[in-house]
C-alpha cells in the first residue's frame, strides 16, 4: 500500500517505508519504483510499460519523503536541479550522544569504496557539508534536525559517526548498534520546485515513533 502525498502529471510524491528497496536489487524483494508503476498502471488503465523516473534515492534502511518523475521532461528538470544543489533536504536523526553542541555546521571530504559500498572520511574525498541542530536529547540519545547542503553518500551517517556521534541502530557505522535495530534516519522534509508550475514545493513527513520521540 502507497502512501502518496501528492500526484499530479508530472510528479508521484510518496514516502517511503523503512528497509523497502528503492528499485528492484539482488534481494528481490518488492521495491518502491515497482509498486508505483504497478499503481500507476491500475489506476490509469495503462497499456505496456509505465514511465517513471528515479531521481533521487533513500538508502534502503532509510524512510520518509522521496518524489518520482513521471515523465522524462520532469525527470530530467527534477535531476538538474538536484546537480545545482536547489533542493531542499532535512533529515531527523537519532544520534547516541548527549551534551553535544545545540546546532552546528559539519564538513568533510567523503570517499567511497565501491567494493565494499562503504563510506569514509579522506582528504581526496568530495566534499560533504550538512547543518544541524539538536531539537531534545535525554541521557543517552538526541534527537536532531539535518539540513543537507550536499547530496554525498551515507553522508549524514558518515559525518555524525566520525565524531563519535554514530546514529542509532546504523548497522554499518556504528559498532554498537544491535542486531536487528532499525537505524534512526529519517527523509523529514523535501523542498524543490515543480519541473512545469515553476512554483516551489514542499512536502513533510512527521514521525512519531522510538527513538524519535525520546
Amino acid at each position: 500500500m502507497l502512501n502518496i502525498l501528492y500526484e499530479d502529471n508530472h510528479l508521484l510524491v510518496l514516502i517511503k517505508e523503512p528497509n523497502v528497496p528503492m528499485m528492484e536489487d539482488a534481494s528481490q524483494d518488492l521495491d518502491l519504483l515497482s509498486m508505483a508503476k504497478a499503481y500507476l498502471k491500475e489506476k490509469y488503465q495503462k497499456p505496456g510499460n509505465v514511465y517513471l523516473g528515479l531521481v533521487h534515492r533513500l538508502d534502503r534502511p532509510v524512510g520518509g519523503v522521496c518524489v518520482l518523475a513521471k515523465t522524462s521532461k520532469a525527470a530530467a528538470r527534477l535531476s538538474r536541479q538536484m546537480q545545482n544543489n536547489e533542493w531542499q533536504k532535512e533529515y531527523l536523526a537519532v544520534i547516541e550522544a548527549h551534551n553535544i553542541p545545540a546546532k552546528g555546521e559539519l564538513r568533510d571530504y567523503l570517499l567511497k569504496d565501491s567494493k565494499t559500498n562503504m563510506v569514509k572520511v579522506a582528504p581526496e574525498g568530495k566534499l560533504a557539508i550538512l547543518d544541524y541542530e539538536v531539537i531534545k536529547e535525554n541521557k543517552d540519545l538526541s534527537l536532531v534536525r539535518v539540513s543537507l547542503k550536499t547530496g554525498r553518500s551515507h553522508q549524514i551517517r558518515v559525518q555524525f559517526a566520525s565524531r563519535h556521534w554514530p546514529l542509532y541502530g546504523d548497522q554499518r557505522y556504528n559498532p554498537q548498534a544491535k542486531k536487528g535495530q532499525q537505524i534512526a534516519l529519517w527523509a523529514y522534509r523535501l523542498s524543490f520546485v515543480h519541473p512545469t508550475l515553476k512554483k516551489r514545493l514542499s512536502f513533510t513527513a512527521p514521525i512519531n515513533r522510538y527513538p524519535f520521540n525520546i
